[in-house]
């Protein structure tokens, strides 16, 4: 059975499958600022405030694991070399007895010194991912997506730094897909990153931030700049994924606000993102068909599913 996690502004929700009202707790992730989540085997993570990273045993308590210090903490993921974090200042950390420790290794990416925000201000890590074949695949924002193939020790920067990557993600099944959300559409590396293409036939507009695989189905979001007008979410299938298609059945012809980064989540043929205006829509059948699963939640920053 399936439970939707959704961190907020203002604390943790959890909605059980078929439960008609989230719940949230009163524990340490209480009020607090929840910006990104993940799952892995059992085990539930998660950064609140940019600053804390907490961990919650199946049947546990949530408890404090360790602290930014002096880095602002923006996502993380479980791998096979260990739970990674990013962090701003396009900074990569691991969670090693106890402490976050730096990532060293990434500082020294071939055109780290491109690396850029459109406001000026120093670029972040925003997702992480690792492939099947077990090469970790780094999102800076502006930076493109730096890889490595050695568990870390090393880098080389794939994708093209201007592509503008708010979301990269790795199939969980197939070893050398690779997607991401990006500013010119979405992109396309069927061969572990080495080649990009990008897809924005049937979108309304090519400024993506989220993706998510759903069974046999990609879903991406879309809006048509960094505001967010006209958001919407679309799907098309893995082995025809130029045919992407605008999800209408069960959703609003448009959003006012980005569905962003770590926002949208799937788990086989359920899907769920959440809204800025605190709306939590979930899918049983790929994106085909959604249902509004609650709305009057805080703004969304993270969801996530959980067996």
């Amino acid at each position: 059975m399936t439970r939707l996690v959704v961190g907020t502004v203002k604390g943790l929700y959890e909605l059980e499958a078929g439960a008609s009202e989230a719940r949230t707790g009163s524990g340490p992730l209480a009020d607090r600022e929840v910006i990104a989540l993940a799952e892995d085997e059992g085990t539930l993570w998660a950064l609140a405030d940019g600053r804390t990273l907490l961990r919650r045993e199946r049947g546990d308590q949530w408890a404090e694991v360790a602290e930014g210090g002096r880095f602002e903490l923006t996502c993380l993921l479980p791998t096979t070399a260990g739970l990674l974090l990013g962090a701003e200042d396009a900074r990569l950390l691991r969670l090693e007895g106890g402490r976050l420790e730096p990532v060293s290794s990434l500082d020294e990416v071939a055109g780290r010194e491109t690396w850029h925000t459109p406001w000026g201000g120093p670029p972040a890590v925003r997702s992480l991912a690792q492939d099947r074949a077990g090469r970790l695949h780094v999102n800076v924002h502006v930076g493109g997506i730096p890889r490595s193939a050695d568990g870390g020790r090393t880098w080389r920067p794939t994708i093209d730094v201007d592509a503008d990557v708010h979301q990269v993600l790795a199939h969980p099944s197939l070893p050398d897909l690779v997607l991401a959300a990006t500013a010119m559409g979405l992109a396309v590396s069927e061969d572990g990153g080495d080649r990009w293409r990008f897809e924005r036939g049937g979108m309304h507009a090519d400024y993506c931030r989220a993706v998510a695989v759903s069974a046999g189905a990609v879903l991406v979001t879309a809006s048509t700049g960094p505001s967010g007008r006209q958001s919407a979410v679309y799907r098309a299938p893995l082995d025809a994924i130029s045919r992407l298609e605008r999800c209408a059945a069960g959703l609003p012809e448009w959003f006012d606000a980005n569905v962003d980064t770590g926002c949208l989540a799937a788990d086989g043929p359920t899907a769920a993102f959440g809204t800025a205006d605190g709306s939590l829509f979930a899918s049983r059948d790929s994106g085909a068909t959604w249902t509004e699963a609650a709305a009057g939640l805080p703004p969304v920053r993270a969801v996530a599913l959980a067996s």
